[in-house]
């Protein structure tokens, strides 16, 4: 075995291309072994894995910066650089990533998770180098699903511009997340509409036709030469002019090619692509036939748990309503399955709108089907609407335009981590006018969250966690706008969760009057606008106030209703113990592991109102 003998990237470089080929086998082996059984993302870090040997190969690590977009193709990555043992503990609490990450290991620079972003990175390193004359080489690791990612482009043209001594490892698989959807993905449209090459096909054509015959069996094959040309000619031509040296395709799954070729391409000096055509989930059968599903390996369901999650609720429901209203139309940035949107897609493919990584034009897109008067849903994650503020801002509420969006995995992930956790929203949102943010409490409420977005003059956020919906009330009362729902009544002290965090708290209350207390339990529903009414009821009758949200507590839920009752001058009157996450970057781990981290775990939540209790009682 060789990988049992692989500390560092400098113990393979005395290994044959022959060894070297064992040892991507036994990568590949160890990956599926791993991320099968425990989930990950397995169809890009098996397509890349000659990438990441070839790279570590020819390259001097970590003295040399190699950059990876997202960080989905990185496992082999890892293994070679001296994490192969703890490799079982991956996306583990306590564990290792299953990103790049920078706290991690000195062969991982920057930790990353969201896409387009590795060459502007990649190019700042290089041009530092420039400055402090330090020969290391900066190596960007970028997919073609990335490249559709309008930051990538103006990496790409600011490198060539400067003439910066980067190299960008172009890995084509022809899939991001969802298949790659744009003019790049089909970049050669442009060029067979050159004069030259119409010229050349016309002739092929002309001669052809004076053999009947052979023009019939040919004629088929025309568009597969012009497929073939895409990808031999079109993509040199484009990034030579953007001011790059272009050398390939290449085979990426070649190790006698790809070495020598990369160890010369390394010692030339300013812009280069090295363009690699692999294979998505190559290794493992399944992923190789499906690698959409298997981006993120799907694991067992335990112990026979049936329970829909909230992206299984929004599929069904948003089919049905579309149903109905053929102004419904569905967006999502290359997240088709992740969102729920694939039975969307399926009925209504004329109003279906995947417009790859691009959450900036995700947006302003939406902002002019709604200009029309469409009814445009938004599904994209929470993490990753971060890409797009301006754009929420400018070209969609300035506009005073109507969007609903879907903000999926709202709160803690899980084990994908930091890069992942959508618990900043809230806090960037609250604060923008023309707009409504809404987080239901169970399956039910979103159901009718949903169709209260859609009738809703206003542009309308719905936070939806990555959890399973529960069915706390299964007749819930109709949604009205800024209004609260009060679960139980209570006195002294009330508990108010938001969203994900009711189920908690109601939870939190049986065990509360178990123990002779009596508080009030409210399912806040909306974080703006806030039910001022029901917030000026508690004045005389509540003591303490606790608001519990799965998000940042510096400027969220909590902090809106603190500001609320400040405004107003009542903070002599009720006191608000804000319960949420800390402002920081949370780590990977399962996402019970992390809301108990994080004190949002229904023993801590607990711990906390008691302790309250009794600083009351004196």
């Amino acid at each position: 075995m060789f990988l049992e003998k692989i500390n560092t990237p400098q113990d393979i470089k005395s290994f044959s291309v022959k060894d070297l080929k064992i040892l991507s086998q036994e990568i590949r082996a160890k990956i599926i072994e791993v991320i099968s059984r425990k989930g990950g993302h397995l169809a890009s870090s098996l397509g890349a894995v000659e990438i990441c040997m070839a790279l570590h190969y020819c390259l001097d690590t970590p003295k040399d910066y190699i950059v990876f977009d997202v960080g989905h193709q990185s496992y082999a990555h890892k293994l070679l650089t001296g994490r192969s043992d703890k490799f079982e503990k991956i996306r583990e609490f306590n564990g290792i990533s299953g990103f790049p990450y920078h706290r991690e290991s000195e062969y991982d620079p920057f930790t990353v998770g969201h896409a387009s972003n590795a060459v502007s990175l990649a190019l700042g390193v290089a041009e530092a180098n420039k400055l402090m004359d330090d020969p290391s080489k900066a190596v960007a690791v970028i997919g073609d699903g990335s490249l559709s990612g309008g930051e990538a482009f103006e990496a790409l043209n600011n490198a060539g511009h400067l003439q910066s001594d980067i190299l960008v490892i172009f890995n084509h698989n022809e899939m991001s997340i969802s298949p790659s959807v744009g003019a790049l993905s089909n970049y050669l449209n442009k060029f067979i509409s050159l004069p030259i090459y119409n010229r050349f096909k016309e002739g092929v054509n002309t001669v052809l036709k004076k053999v009947p015959t052979l023009y019939k069996k040919v004629s088929p094959r025309i568009k597969k030469i012009e497929e073939v040309m895409k990808g031999l000619v079109v993509p040199g031509i484009f990034f030579e002019e953007l001011g790059f040296r272009y050398f390939g395709p290449l085979d990426g799954h070649d190790l006698e090619v790809l070495i020598p070729t990369l160890n010369n391409v390394i010692s030339l000096k300013g812009p280069r692509i090295l363009h690699v055509v692999t294979k998505k989930g190559k290794g493992y059968p399944p992923a190789e036939e499906d690698p959409e599903i298997f981006h993120s390996a799907p694991t067992t369901k335990k112990n026979g748990n049936i329970q829909e999650s909230y992206t299984d609720v929004f599929e069904k429901k948003i089919v049905d309503l579309a149903k109905r209203d053929k102004k419904i139309v569905c967006l999502t940035a290359a997240m088709c399955t992740g969102t729920g949107l694939t039975l969307f897609r399926d009925k209504f493919p004329e109003r279906f709108f995947d417009v790859g990584i691009a959450e900036q034009h995700l947006v302003s897109f939406s902002g002019g089907l709604s200009k029309r008067g469409l009814k445009p849903v938004v599904c994209v994650y929470s993490t990753f609407l971060q890409r797009a503020l301006d754009q929420v801002i400018e070209d969609v509420l300035l506009q005073d335009l109507k969007v609903t969006f879907v903000l999926d995995r709202a709160g803690l992930v899980g084990e994908d981590g930091p890069t992942h956790h959508g618990i900043f929203d809230i806090a960037y949102l609250r604060n923008l006018p023309g707009m409504v943010i809404l987080a239901p409490k169970d399956k039910k409420e979103f159901e009718k969250a949903l169709e209260f977005s859609l009738a809703l003059g206003d542009s309308c956020f719905l936070r939806i966690p990555k959890h399973k919906a529960p069915i706390i009330n299964d007749d819930p009362e109709n949604i009205f706008l800024g209004k609260a729902e009060i679960l139980k009544e209570g006195e002294g002290v009330a508990l108010m969760g938001l969203g994900s965090m009711v189920e908690k708290i109601v939870k939190v209350d049986l065990r509360l009057r178990d123990k002779g207390f009596n508080p009030l339990v409210i399912n806040a529903r909306f974080v703006k606008p806030l039910d001022e009414e029901m917030l000026i009821s508690l004045i005389g009758k509540i003591k303490v106030l606790f608001t519990i949200e799965e998000g940042v507590v510096e400027g969220g839920f909590g902090s809106a209703v603190l500001e609320f009752y400040e405004k107003r001058g009542l903070l002599d009157k009720i006191k608000v113990v804000r319960i949420g996450i800390p402002s920081e970057f949370v780590t990977f781990g399962s996402r019970e592991e992390l809301l108990d981290l994080v004190g949002l775990s229904e023993e801590k939540i607990f711990w906390k109102v008691v302790e309250e209790f009794k600083k009351e009682k004196g």
